[in-house]
């Protein structure tokens, strides 16, 4: 167990310290238009905190943050810590029913907004009316309001579980937590040092991105590229051959884009050392595939809000693909059956994890808070398996895994075998009942080319065993996907029936 100070305050952890170092004029954040120094981004931030206290915000409040990736973002979070208040990042591309929703749990006390984001987030109609501050209109200062001693242990922010189904949950993370984890995985799992350069396709509103691409450069003094657009390959390749970052937070979906771009072979990823991908699963093929392109070593890792973030990773000196690697160390977890029994190495169970960055709970959600946090341990949603080596392998979610004829299996397996088809772009396997009542894969894809839902079907009838292929193929357009960008196979199956 670490030994934690009394007091501790993420905004002094990740930001004043580098102050203290002498960092004030090292760039912090590379935008498409400027570099900002860590001493411009605590002048905002100062900003931030005064115009939030002055809001009437205490130590404690919930605070909204709406706003694209930039500065803004960046000093409205850390701004939010600094008063010992708790900030909520929401995605500004949020349906009007989950954003009200939000705001109406959430109770906050201010909600900084985007003047882009105003009229959304007025029309969602939500019956509690937070302050609203423009970030646009704070301004720097070179003193701001006294840092609140926070303890390790008070809320720092809210996570939504990213689960792929239902309601987002709010889950209740803290100071400790963001420290813990930026030291485990961030500085010794990553390796980050002063010289790093990150850049992230997810937005900061995603807690992985949160940490990966802002907290975690900011403890070591790097810097990390935000841009508002939207990351297609192109933006994405465009700003690695400008800035040169050194890592690369990435997810699944991302990858297969950049991937199958026309022009992926030629360009320039010279400057990255390491990938990380997460959020969902990683097929083994597409891993096979960023490799063979780009030459850049790619780590699928595994988090939950519940632990804040990456707990079970890949190494860049341990890397065993179609696994997500071993658990970082500080953390424990093992495999257990429904009755919370450890099952025997290679076998599929449910993960179980501890360690010191576990939340406080859901937010006014006892029931959950019971169901998942077991003392000092968190049940994830996830089926894992664990070899006696510790190479962890994502057998799916629990609420998404498929069992066809007594069998269980991951609808990932047969997703990896229909993206090695040339003419699938992306693609999605749910299942849904059938007439009889039974469970049935079906496949939702996205394809480059023409091609027959036969001709797809065949292809995974010789490539997987029978009763995992899908038994209809829709073609879409484009996959849904959640608040957090991840496939909503919940959407998917509705579709379905």
């Amino acid at each position: 167990m670490t030994a934690w100070p009394q007091a501790l305050n993420a905004y002094e952890f990740f930001l004043a310290e580098r102050l203290r170092e002498g960092r004030g004029g090292m760039p912090a954040l590379r935008l498409d238009d400027r570099a900002v120094t860590y001493l411009e981004v605590d002048r905002l931030t100062a900003g931030f905190s005064n115009a939030l206290n002055d809001a009437g915000v205490t130590r404690g409040d919930r605070i909204l943050l709406v706003m694209p990736d930039g500065l803004e973002f960046a000093a409205g979070l850390l701004g939010t810590m600094r008063l010992g208040a708790v900030a909520v990042m929401l995605n500004p591309g949020l349906k009007p029913d989950a954003l009200s929703a939000i705001v109406d749990l959430s109770k906050a006390a201010a909600a900084v907004v985007d003047p882009s984001h105003v009229d959304r987030f007025e029309a969602a109609g939500p019956s509690w009316r937070p302050f609203l501050v423009d970030p646009t209109t704070v301004e720097e200062s070179s003193v701001g309001h006294p840092t609140e001693e926070t303890a390790p242990d008070d809320p720092a922010l809210w996570l939504f579980s990213g689960g792929t189904t239902g309601v987002p949950k709010a889950v209740v993370q803290t100071h400790k937590s963001l420290v813990n984890t930026t030291r485990l995985y961030g500085q010794a799992s990553l390796g980050l040092s002063d010289s790093d350069v990150t850049l992230a396709v997810p937005k900061l509103y995603f807690g992985y991105a949160t940490g990966s691409n802002l907290l975690f450069p900011f403890s070591v003094g790097a810097s990390a590229v935000l841009f508002e657009e939207h990351p297609t390959p192109e933006a994405l390749f465009s700003r690695i051959e400008r800035h040169r970052p050194t890592v690369l937070v990435n997810v699944p979906s991302a990858i297969n884009q950049m991937v199958s771009a026309p022009d992926a072979g030629s360009r320039d990823l010279s400057s990255l050392r390491l990938a990380t991908s997460a959020g969902e699963a990683l097929p083994v093929s597409l891993y096979h595939r960023w490799k063979d392109v780009f030459g850049v070593e790619l780590l699928d890792g595994l988090g939950t809000a519940e632990m804040w973030h990456i707990f079970i990773t890949n190494t860049v000196d341990d890397v065993k693909p179609g696994t997500l690697g071993k658990v970082v160390p500080g953390y424990e977890i093992k495999a257990c059956d429904e009755e919370g029994r450890q099952v025997p190495a290679g076998e599929v169970g449910r993960l179980w994890v501890r360690g010191e960055s576990l939340a406080l709970g859901y937010y006014e959600n006892p029931e959950l808070t019971e169901e998942v946090f077991r003392g000092e341990w968190a049940v994830a949603g996830d089926l894992v398996s664990i070899d006696p080596e510790g190479y962890v392998t994502h057998r799916g979610r629990a609420d998404d895994a498929i069992k066809v004829k007594g069998k269980w299996f991951r609808p990932q397996e047969v997703e990896s075998v229909l993206l090695e088809h040339d003419a699938v772009k992306e693609c999605a396997v749910v299942a849904v009942d059938d007439d009889a009542g039974l469970a049935r894969p079906v496949a939702f894809v996205v394809t480059t080319t023409v091609v027959s839902e036969e001709e797809l079907t065949d292809w995974a009838l010789q490539h997987l065993e029978a009763y995992k292929h899908p038994r209809s193929v829709y073609f879409v357009d484009e996959l849904p996907q959640t608040h957090l960008g991840k496939i909503d196979r919940g959407a998917l199956k509705r579709a379905a029936h």
